[in-house]
């Protein structure tokens, strides 16, 4: 879940560092540091972002043309000046910066304090400095490489690692199992880092290292080789990444810009692939396995929070139209389960980043049992997009707010093409339906736009409820999912405890919380369970809840019978989500800034969590 950036080449290597960084921040803020090579290895680090550990180094020593940079999301050892990366070893001959776990790290450290090694910091990845460091010092002929190989031969869990060594300077060393590590190629230079966003100003060319590769990176020269000494091919692959992708523009949070780009998001998503004219949906990257997803047993879809609840919206999508069971697991207990699994399964892993450990760890038990693996993720060349068999991309575009807001519409819009190309193709959707549902969902992106629009009354509204301490969130049907997902933003940015249920199960439980200090959020428009959504608005009202409504717009019944309404165009139900979910994510964002909360680094979480 840290940022790690790498840089070796002719440049003065401060400046990409720390630009690196503040593009990476969104992986982890809890401290940052940096190491650069100049006649030795100069580390700075700082608790806290990465504009603190800017001002600590103002009055550093800077110059250098090989550097490594870190931002950090604490897993072991608080967050302080000590636990930050890059860490050294004892007699100072390797520094690293380091994403993952070292699950072994207590019995490794145990074994270097008999042989004399000691330690400053609480951290996982000091004990593997060390660890590289006992290796290299048995022999005058282990080189840095080799060491980095015997060491990372001993770790058990994940590593995405970038190694400096004292004794040679002229390299950088980047090795990568279960987090991701992306290598850009220069002229006469190279970059390493967790993702592309640093490295894009610089370059379109980029190698993405794969479990167990060892990359060796000298300012002329870059040669990849696995765990066991043996050549790895190198495959250059084109970034698809716009430079502006990374600024905020004329919003003055990444999450509002985010919000407000989800009209253009849901278009790039079915470009070229919704065809409102010709009544057809084309989804490229399915091609080849069409067949057997169509006669497919049983799906089961895979997936971690925001990316769990569009998964639960593309059970209720396919069920309905394609006629298929289909299951919805957390990745992160579906990998140590022993699930029932065939070759008549399919299997779709959902991750915006598609580095998820969880959700890659599930996948590759999936992969033991011999179901059909599908992706739907954002980054192009992640581990998810070449672990499956086949897949779809989002095209959402690079998301910087932690809390995600575009990613989820573009996967509930990639579930809902494949519910309908499903159906189409097993027979178990009306051509007038089908035609009708590609054309409700041609037209999404103006119809959010119209909710974007009523932003300024939303804001009034999330200043009536920015003291609360508790929420429920309620919603049917397709609308439930969107409940847990209103719910998830409010406590994510907010830190106000909300939960998600559906509507119906309000009785059994959830309404001893409601009295008059609760906002109660329902998702209500005028749909097939729009009556039984109003006798539970009801119920709520008879106990004082305080009620925020999203309804259908010229609902007047409803607009007299609650506190508050954020409105949305009349959709089909089944396109609905993405629209109901566009004012819960305004009405969160709002509250969270009234609040006085980083809503783009919000505490405790980090945007890819590549750990476990």
């Amino acid at each position: 879940m840290c940022g790690i950036v790498g840089y070796i080449g002719n440049k003065n290597v401060y400046p990409v560092l720390i630009n690196g960084l503040k593009k990476l921040e969104y992986r982890g803020y809890d401290s940052a540091g940096i190491a650069l090579c100049n006649n030795g290895i100069h580390v700075y680090k700082q608790k806290g972002k990465v504009s603190d550990l800017e001002a600590f180094i103002a009055d550093k020593e800077i110059n250098g043309n090989i550097g490594i940079g870190h931002t950090r999301w604490a897993t072991h050892g608080e967050p302080n000046d000590i636990n930050a990366h890059p860490h050294s070893s004892m007699n100072n001959k390797f520094s690293l910066v380091h994403n993952g776990i070292v699950e072994n790290y207590a019995d490794l450290k145990n074994d270097l304090i008999k042989k004399g090694f000691t330690f400053l910091s609480d951290t996982d990845t000091e004990v593997l400095a060390n660890l590289i460091e006992y290796f290299y010092e048995q022999d005058e002929e282990v080189t840095a490489e080799y060491a980095v190989r015997l060491a990372l031969s001993r770790v058990v869990g994940a590593y995405g690692i970038v190694v400096i060594s004292h004794d040679e300077q002229n390299k950088l060393i980047a090795a990568r199992k279960g987090s991701p590590l992306v290598i850009g190629i220069g002229k006469g230079e190279y970059y390493v880092a967790s993702d592309a966003g640093p490295i894009v100003e610089f370059t379109e060319h980029v190698v993405y290292l794969n479990d167990y590769d060892i990359a060796i990176i000298e300012k002329d020269s870059f040669t990849l080789r696995n765990i066991e000494n043996n050549p790895v091919s190198v495959k250059i692959q084109q970034l698809n990444l716009e430079i502006g992708e990374l600024d905020k523009g004329e919003f003055e949070h990444f999450m509002l810009k985010e919000i407000f780009e989800q009209p253009k998001t849901i278009a790039d998503t079915f470009r070229g692939r919704l065809r409102p004219g010709q009544h057809d949906i084309v989804l490229g990257g399915l091609i080849d396995v069409l067949p057997q997803i169509v006669n497919a047993e049983r799906i089961i879809i895979i997936g971690c929070g925001t990316s769990w609840h569009a998964a639960l919206i593309g059970e209720y999508l396919i069920e309905e139209y394609a006629r298929i069971p289909v299951e919805v697991e957390y990745a992160s207990e579906f990998r140590y389960r022993n699930p029932i699994l065939s070759e008549k399964d399919v299997v779709i892993a959902i991750s915006q980043s598609g580095e998820t450990a969880d959700t890659i760890a599930a996948l590759n038990m999936a992969k033991e049992k011999g179901a059909l693996l599908l992706g739907i993720c954002n980054v192009v060349g992640s581990t998810i997009s070449r672990e499956t068999r086949a897949g779809v991309y989002t095209h959402a575009g690079i998301e910087i707010g932690v809390a995600s807001t575009k990613a989820f519409s573009a996967q509930v819009t990639v579930l809902t093409m494949l519910a309908l190309k499903i159906a189409w193709e097993k027979n178990t959707i009306s051509e007038d339906l089908y035609s009708t549902l590609i054309k409700e969902l041609s037209a999404i992106p103006e119809n959010a736009r119209t909710i974007l629009m009523n932003h300024p009354h939303i804001k009034e509204v999330a200043e009536k409820y920015k003291n609360a301490v508790n929420a429920l969130y309620l919603g049917r049907g397709y609308l439930f999912p969107v409940a847990l997902e209103g719910a998830l933003k409010l406590k994510e940015i907010s830190y106000i405890h909300a939960e998600g249920y559906a509507a119906g199960e309000m009785k059994h439980g959830p309404i001893a919380l409601i009295d008059d200090n609760l906002p109660v959020i329902v998702v209500a428009p005028q749909d097939n369970y729009y009556e039984k959504i109003v006798s539970n608005i009801q119920e709520v009202k008879a106990r004082k809840g305080n009620i925020i409504a999203v309804i259908t717009e010229g609902d007047k019944r409803l607009r007299e019978m609650v506190e508050d309404v954020l409105e949305i165009p009349k959709s089909h139900p089944a396109v609905a989500p993405l629209l109901a979910v566009i004012p819960l994510q305004l009405l969160a964002y709002h509250i969270a800034i009234l609040r006085g909360c980083n809503v783009d680094q919000p505490r405790n979480l980090a945007k890819s969590v590549t750990v476990e």
